[in-house]
């Protein structure tokens, strides 16, 4: 009988559907592929590769700007909170936020940017990601400034498919 049990759970496991798809599992979707992004003066600032891992329950974000600067993030639906987090990892910064899809369909993230240095330096952080009628995405990133009291652009970019290589 024993043998009989882990065939039946064994075939119920194959037939299981993923488990991260679905809303909210795919609402961040839009951002998923290789893309060109470029500053709100129209030059190229780098190529953000996003890929879909772990049968749909991550996004993995690899950024590399026109200098060869890197970076990384991690996007998952995080199932404790009910939200969309975002951890992100570079030489220079780490970033840690959550939030979901506003009104808009945008992806509206808010937490906090730690800036690597002596001492470390931390702010309030908000990005979005908006995607657009024509294929492209809109990501916006605004950092608080205590001194002045007030949320300023930190970067603006426009995503647009990347061409195949």
């Amino acid at each position: 009988m024993p043998f009989i049990a882990a065939a039946l759970l064994s075939l119920s496991l194959q037939q299981a559907p993923p488990p991260c798809k679905g809303a909210p599992y795919d609402d961040f979707d839009f951002w998923v592929g290789t893309w060109d992004v470029h500053g709100t003066n129209g030059q190229l600032a780098g190529r953000n590769v996003i890929t879909e891992e772990e049968n749909g329950c991550l996004l993995v974000e690899r950024w590399t700007n026109t200098g060869g600067v890197t970076g990384q993030s991690y996007n998952f639906y995080d199932l404790e909170t009910e939200s969309w987090r975002q951890v992100w990892v570079s030489g220079g910064i780490t970033i840690n936020y959550a939030g979901g899809l506003n009104e808009d369909g945008s992806m509206a993230l808010q937490g906090t940017i730690a800036y690597r240095q002596d001492p470390v330096a931390t702010f309030p952080f908000r990005g979005k990601w908006t995607p657009n009628e024509d294929g492209t995405v809109t990501q916006t990133f605004h950092q608080y400034n205590p001194q002045t009291e007030e949320w300023g652009v930190w970067f603006i970019g426009e995503y647009s498919r990347a061409e195949a290589e």
